[in-house]
């Protein structure tokens, strides 16, 4: 079998610190797997710029000119990691034979898409990165994480513990998701639902040697919430089945009530009123919420706007 032509997809936001160092290592790899015949000569490392205010793009434009193997596309404006990483895939899609997605802290180990390009030449046409540990996280960040992950297995969502966005995928993986057209992307959960062999590859993630962190606890929250609200419709049904709990203890309440009017017992109890309207108006107030989300993603979607523009592309 040819060795495959390989694309790495990488995402950039503001990382004029680590891109230097990235490149250094990311074509120093690619030579080497080139030497081994792993990949083809004419694999390539593309940069998706997503919008950013440093000097990401005009780095990105400078070692395109130094060496044909780094290619680049500039989004229009900030769009976000997901969609940075579709318009990557979208983009390479019919100009490599597999492709890797890696963001450009390289905190996930670049050693191991070796072992992930050895599971493609063993049938698997998608390869997910696992981290084998969390030691470097912080422990309220390791525990939101695993937190998170339970969560969406109780909500029946399929995805990969400890898998983020490090993931090998195939020529024909990439044109299967490419028929997913909804607006709200959660990669990690639409990959594993299409369905093609796949395996793991195991590594332990490093710190970040330069630059901020580009996923804050706000962007952490706001991609768990678009993961859950895409793909199951469960907490709906959770404030139904609320709403028949409090139903009976509503009519149990009301029967003691009546009881102990008849009975000439009843004692006016003014905190205990307020509380349960103050906890009733919360979860009303919380289910409401909550159809908003789902409501807000209808009226996005059957909109079928572009999820990305792209304004500039780097490919010789």
């Amino acid at each position: 079998m040819d060795a495959p032509r390989l694309a790495i997809v990488m995402p950039c936001y503001n990382e004029q610190e680590v891109l230097p160092q990235t490149f250094a290592t990311l074509l120093s790899l690619l030579e080497k797997w080139t030497a081994q015949d792993l990949i083809a000569a004419n694999s390539y490392l593309l940069c998706v710029d997503d919008g950013s205010r440093d000097r990401t793009w005009p780095i990105i434009s400078e070692y395109h000119r130094q060496d044909i193997r780094v290619k680049g596309v500039k989004l229009a404006h900030n769009r976000g990691q997901q969609c940075a990483l579709l318009a990557g895939l979208h983009t390479a899609m019919d100009r490599c034979d597999i492709c890797i997605t890696i963001d450009a802290d390289l905190q996930d180990d670049p050693g191991v898409m070796a072992q992930m390009i050895e599971q493609y030449n063993g049938g698997c046409e998608v390869v997910f990165g696992v981290r084998s540990s969390r030691h470097t996280d912080s422990w309220f960040k390791r525990t939101a994480a695993q937190s998170f992950y339970k969560l969406q297995n109780a909500m029946g969502i399929k995805t990969v513990y400890n898998h983020a966005d490090f993931r090998l995928m195939s020529n024909r993986a990439l044109h299967l998701l490419d028929e997913y057209g909804e607006s709200n992307l959660y990669l990690r959960g639409i990959i594993p639902q299409i369905g093609l062999k796949t395996a793991i590859v195991e590594y332990p993630r490093s710190a970040r040697t330069a630059g901020e962190t580009k996923y804050p606890l706000s962007k952490q929250i706001a991609l768990s919430i678009d993961g859950i609200t895409s793909f199951t419709a469960k907490p709906m049904r959770y404030i139904f089945m609320i709403g028949l709990v409090l139903m009976v203890i509503d009519v149990a309440v009301a029967i003691w009530a009546l009881f102990a009017y008849i009975s000439h017992t009843a004692v006016s109890g003014w905190t205990s009123l307020i509380l349960s309207v103050w906890f009733l108006g919360s979860l009303i107030l919380m289910g409401l919420g909550i159809l908003g989300e789902y409501i807000g993603k209808i009226y996005v979607e059957v909109k079928h706007r572009p999820r990305f523009a792209v304004e500039t592309e780097l490919f010789d």
